[in-house]
């Protein structure tokens, strides 16, 4: 009896705690009405690797996707120490006072345990945290770039159709996370420190050649000269190179994260260059462009998936590799052989 009557405690224990899984309406529903919980739920589902979660989380996209595409996507980057925290606090902040819906999102194809340095952030970020307008979320670790890609659009997504208007997606990877957020994002920020000429040494061209424009940070106090200084010489730079988006000049401001003074002024320049790039089709142009990339990214993350879990494949791959390695078998013959085993499997 007693155990019978433990049994049953546990199971009500269980069904207490346990969250009941929501219909593809209750999501949607929940999303549509800024359900913080229902959207934090909705946003593990598209995060899930499991394959009954994707179907599930792709019948829920498909239905939010009419709700999407309203906001403003920024990408945030920027060099070691340069403050992105405090600028996404300051700048989220501000958009809330002025009566934006601002989320937040990270992406960390790096760090699959520490899942991206947002995670830290966000209890540094207090005062945006508290405010009602905004929405925090770091990244979930997808173990290969394109996992990552995914899931963060996704995430995107779905925070537009919960009516979010502003998206900041930050990188605290490095490498190819640059790359990765501005193929999702329509304005790409970079952020910057004085001493312009070590920093023009210790950040990559090609990360300079994708941004829309250039901030210096912590523009204060002994500082603000300096950063003057820096400003000039990074525009001189700019000069020279191919701007991100055409129609479009890249150029270099400063601001601090701490008095808020050239806060309000980089959002100026990312309102213009919305209505310039809306007014000239380019803004809907980037869209459609990122999302053919996508789609074509998602079918080669998919077919690269399908092929090496072939039971088959994975049985001769270890034999074709050691063939390569020891040079008694070309790359490309390896290849034909692979692929050749590949299709034979489906006959």
């Amino acid at each position: 009896m007693s155990g019978a009557k433990h049994d049953r405690t546990s199971l009500t224990f269980s069904s207490t705690v346990r969250r009941p899984r929501l219909s593809v309406e209750q999501y949607v529903q929940g999303v549509l009405e800024n359900n913080r919980s229902v959207l934090a739920q909705a946003i593990t589902l598209v995060e899930s690797n499991s394959t009954v979660h994707m179907e599930i989380a792709q019948e829920v996209l498909g239905q939010l996707l009419p709700h999407t595409g309203k906001s403003i996507r920024i990408g945030i980057t920027g060099i070691p120490g340069a403050g992105k925290s405090t600028f996404i606090e300051a700048f989220g902040t501000m958009l809330c006072e002025r009566g934006h819906r601002v989320a937040v999102l990270a992406v960390d194809p790096s760090s699959p345990v520490t899942k991206g340095s947002i995670l830290g952030d966000k209890t540094r970020m207090e005062l945006l945290s508290r405010n009602p307008n905004a929405f925090i979320r770091p990244s979930a670790a997808g173990g290969t770039l394109g996992g990552v890609n995914r899931k963060t659009r996704e995430t995107m997504l779905i925070c537009e159709a919960a009516g979010f208007d502003v998206i900041l997606i930050e990188t605290v990877g490095v490498g190819q996370s640059e790359t990765t957020v501005r193929s999702m994002v329509d304005f790409f920020l970079l952020l910057m420190l004085t001493g312009a000429g070590d920093e023009l040494q210790g950040i990559k061209k090609g990360v300079i050649e994708i941004a829309d424009a250039l901030l210096i940070n912590k523009a204060d106090g002994e500082n603000k000269n300096r950063a003057l200084i820096a400003k000039g010489e990074f525009n001189r730079v700019l000069h020279y190179l191919q701007p991100a988006t055409p129609g479009w000049e890249t150029k270099a401001f400063m601001c601090s994260s701490l008095t808020y003074e050239g806060i309000p002024e980089i959002w100026n320049v990312i309102e213009t260059f919305r209505d310039e790039m809306t007014r000239s089709g380019t803004l809907q142009s980037r869209r459609q462009s990122q999302s053919l990339d996508w789609m074509q990214s998602m079918t080669q993350d998919y077919l690269r998936a399908h092929f090496y879990s072939n039971p088959e494949v994975a049985k001769a791959l270890p034999d074709v590799e050691g063939k390569v390695a020891r040079g008694e078998l070309s790359a490309t013959s390896a290849v034909q052989q692979l692929v050749a085993i590949y299709e034979k499997s489906f006959r």
